[in-house]
């Protein structure tokens, strides 16, 4: 199975960013440092072709770590890579001295020729519900000061400053019209990428219980009656999830399992494993 599916909004946000990419000297992608591989966005490697890129692994909070150290290792032989989480702000003060090391050769070249140092002007990018509003919140003390009309600019965008040397443009979430692989698409669902409305959400929840029994089944403890195999129906009981004539309400039990997944309440996780 194949999920097939491009809302014309982020049509527009494709076309919006290959349209500003020429105003910045460094894109920031935000992936999720559960899913390290399967948050990035594959068309940005296209649209961004040579362009100076850091990464940041967000939510790194709710990863788990020895995963986030290996991941971090196998992702710098690429590009410059942090972890941090926006929300707690642990990681991000690390940012501002990455971006001034990237353009640190380019703006020596411009200072021989006699310029002086310009603002270093960065795009954040990343998929829908990633944190980047978290992030820039975290870097502005959460008063942006926004800059006056500049490039790059459409309506709705605006550039903000994070830092005295530093402007951001921020872009809408993007993700990619077609998931060739079904289990990315789950895991983006899973993690609430993607609108629950788009997934049968207690068939999602049933995948994502057998792939903690595979991968993770400690992280199914808290559900855990004796020695009972865990189902909806073992969970809706757990959580109250009760209708009419004794019956367990599965689609309740669903998104409370999701929920509690996707704020950590089921201790860390990290979907994208390798080797």
């Amino acid at each position: 199975m194949s999920i097939q599916w491009f809302p014309g909004h982020m049509a527009k946000a494709r076309r919006l960013l290959t349209d500003q990419l020429r105003w910045v000297d460094v894109v920031v992608e935000l992936a999720d440092a559960r899913i390290p591989t399967s948050s990035r966005n594959p068309l940005l490697h296209e649209i961004l072709g040579k362009k100076p890129k850091l990464l940041l692994l967000n939510k790194a909070d709710l990863a788990e770590p020895d995963w986030t150290v290996k991941w971090l290792e196998k992702l710098r032989s690429i590009s410059p890579a942090y972890a941090l989480s926006a929300v707690t702000g642990k990681g991000v003060k690390q940012i501002v001295p990455a971006l001034e090391s990237m353009v640190q050769q380019k703006q020596a070249k411009l200072a021989e020729k006699g310029v002086r140092p310009q603002m270093i002007k960065v795009m954040i990018v990343g998929i829908p519900n990633i944190g980047k509003s978290s992030l820039i919140n975290q870097l502005t003390g959460g008063a942006q000061v926004k800059v006056g009309n500049k490039p790059g600019v459409t309506r709705g965008n605006q550039w903000v400053r994070i830092h005295d040397r530093v402007e951001l443009l921020d872009t809408p979430g993007m993700l990619w019209p077609k998931f060739e692989d079904p289990e990315i698409g789950r895991k983006l669902a899973v993690l609430g990428a993607i609108k629950d409305e788009v997934f049968d959400l207690e068939e999602l929840a049933l995948w994502m219980i057998d792939w903690f029994r595979l991968h993770s089944p400690q992280s199914l403890s808290r559900y855990q009656n004796s020695d009972s195999d865990i189902t909806l129906e073992t969970i809706g009981i757990k959580r109250g999830c009760l209708i009419r004539g004794g019956r367990v309400d599965t689609l309740k039990a669903a998104q409370i399992f999701l929920r509690e997944l996707r704020t950590g309440q089921l201790g860390p996780i990290t979907m994208d494993i390798f080797g």
